[in-house]
């Protein structure tokens, strides 16, 4: 097993290596601008780039943020290392950071020297971030140490494999980037055209090339550490990452060498790339301490039902399901008329995986509440058939996936969305709001309010005033939903100890809001057609379906007992459906 830091220089040079790893990564993104819209030539193709550029207070502002974020990584490395100078005793290690830093202050300096970003520059730019990269991890080391009574150092030759070969591709990728071969090699995967072709033309297909043959290695040890690793947090969830962030790569690839290589691709790119080699370092550590166990498990997705079952079931498919409604309604009344099959397959397969990644990371943040409640007890980790880890590792790679596809095939505002509705929901709702505030499903409802903009963003790229409708549609449909449910649950959550409203104000209020909650819902049904949101159809149908709902509500509201409260959380999620399908129709008529 690897040790957490414990003592206090531990946990303050983790926070420094955890800073130095933020400002090498907007380091990244920044040169990825700088390399491909940073000068006077590129930017005279168009005035988009001198837009972007503009925030910055022109070219020569932008590279002087570049310099600017640079030196922050190199000055918090610097604070790292004069930190092991002092209290660490192993100095062979404080020879080898001595040395890098000096590298690193040298190129530093150079860079920061001038404004004027040449090729020599951005060469030693690259190659500086690497050497940036290597001393932060080597600091690393300083605070994940092997416990003295833990096993010797595993035989880890696959991952010491895996990390020659990914550093061959990105070395590849790093010489493709700096002299513009991709421009070269036309077409994906292979070059359109041999005749003629120079010879970085062939660099940047033997970079695709070697890449096809690291996706099949990565496989290789993906299916490795799930046989041997399944326990272990660390080594799943990075080799995990590295899978799907090398996905991200070869997809982001692609796409941005047949669109021609737009800004929000190339910067991706460059961004999976830093995301595959935090994720291999940390795999290739933990490789080295982890100890696997002693025979490979037997039962997998391919051969076990039960445990295929189980992985879907951690994706909660009825709420997908849902969500999956109202992001196709979003698309359809944002364009009046059917979107293309290529848009839907994208953006419904994105969303699923998205909400499906988010509900996977739910049920392992609440595992130990899940069993102590009745109707959660069963679920695949309380339950033990399946183990935290897996679900942590599924549901962060289902949504690093969802975003890329968001990214490359419909464009980066659904993208960013669909983050931002995973970040609402995971931490704000899940770790937050959930075990504090008495309101938490009314502030939380903001996250699954979310897919209906998203979908809107995919069909037309933008949002307007018309698609925030749909967002407060669902956010007021979701307090008497899921307080219908803390209703008939209400000892659940007691014992849970979850704020529920039930829990903490009873019965008798809960049943208020639920009413009250229904009216306001009702009525912005009712007015959405004064903003061109629904004709006749729709609004005849939101008439029946408010009726429906507020006699349901007022029955909860008069009759006691649980069973008018189940009816009115069934009812509500059927009336969503129907609500949002009464639009989709009076769209397309």
């Amino acid at each position: 097993m690897i040790t957490k830091p414990t003592s206090r220089i531990e946990k303050s040079i983790f926070w420094l290596i955890l800073s130095a790893l933020i400002f090498i990564f907007l380091q990244v993104v920044f040169l990825a601008i700088t390399k491909n819209y940073g000068s006077e030539q590129v930017c005279q193709i168009g005035s988009r780039c001198r837009d972007l550029l503009g925030i910055f207070g022109g070219i020569n502002g932008f590279e002087n943020s570049v310099a600017f974020v640079f030196s922050l990584a190199s000055a918090v490395t610097s604070v790292i290392a004069i930190y092991s100078l002092l209290k660490n005793s192993l100095f062979p290690t404080k020879l080898s950071i001595f040395g890098l830093l000096t590298i690193i202050l040298v190129f530093t300096g150079w860079v920061i020297s001038g404004t004027e970003l040449t090729n020599n520059r951005i060469i030693g730019n690259f190659l500086t971030i690497v050497a940036l990269f290597s001393a932060t991890i080597w600091l690393g080391l300083f605070v994940f140490r092997e416990k003295k009574d833990s096993l010797p150092p595993r035989n880890n030759w696959r991952y010491v494999a895996w990390t020659i070969s990914s550093l061959i591709v990105i070395v590849l990728g790093l010489i493709v980037s700096i002299t513009d071969a991709g421009r070269l090699c036309v077409g994906y995967p292979l070059c359109n055209d041999f005749n003629g072709l120079e010879p970085l033309g062939y660099v940047a297909l033997i970079h695709r090339l070697f890449t096809a043959l690291l996706f099949l290695i990565t496989l290789i040890v993906l299916n490795h550490t799930w046989k041997y690793y399944r326990s272990s947090y660390l080594m799943l969830i990075s080799v995990t990452a590295a899978f799907t962030m090398l996905i991200g790569q070869i997809v982001v690839g692609a796409e941005q060498v047949i669109r021609n290589f737009p800004l929000e691709l190339v910067s991706l790119h460059a961004i999976s790339a830093t995301g595959f080699l935090v994720a291999l370092v940390f795999a290739l550590i933990a490789s080295h301490y982890e100890t696997p166990t002693a025979l490979p498990e037997q039962k997998t997705i391919f051969n076990d039902r039960g445990r295929l079952k189980d992985f879907y079931l951690l994706n909660k498919p009825i709420i997908v399901l849902l969500l999956l409604v109202t992001t196709y309604a979003g698309m359809v009344v944002s364009l009046g008329k059917w979107p293309s099959f290529a848009l839907t397959f994208w953006t419904m397969l994105a969303g699923a995986l998205a909400a499906g990644g988010s509900s996977a990371l739910n049920q392992y943040i609440d595992r130990e509440i899940d069993l102590s409640m009745q109707r959660t007890a069963k679920r695949p980790l309380p339950s033990g058939r399946l183990m935290p880890s897996e679900a942590l590792a599924l549901g962060a790679a289902e949504i690093v996936i969802s975003f890329f596809i968001y990214a490359s095939f419909v464009n980066m505002l659904a993208a960013v969305l669909e983050m931002v509705g995973m970040i609402y929901y995971v931490f704000l709702y899940s770790l937050w709001l959930k075990h504090v505030t008495v309101q938490n499903i009314v502030i939380g409802g903001g996250a699954g309010a979310i897919p209906p903009l998203v979908g809107w963003a995919a069909a037309t790229g933008s949002l307007n005033i018309p698609s925030f409708f749909l967002f407060a549609l669902v956010f007021l449909w979701t307090p008497p939903h899921f307080w219908a449910l803390a209703l008939v649950r209400k000892n659940d959550y007691a014992r849970a100890k979850v704020p529920m409203l039930p829990v903490v104000n009873g019965e008798k209020t809960t049943r208020v809001q639920i009413f009250i909650y229904t009216i306001q819902l009702v009525i912005l049904t009712l007015i959405m057609p004064l903003f061109k949101l629904g004709g006749s159809v729709y609004l005849i149908s939101a008439i029946v379906l408010g009726l429906w709902l507020l006699h349901t509500a007022w029955r909860v509201l008069t009759v006691k007992g649980n069973k008018v409260a189940h009816k009115m959380y069934r009812y509500s999620s059927m009336y969503l459906a129907f609500i949002f399908l009464a639009l989709t129709i009076d769209s397309l008529l």
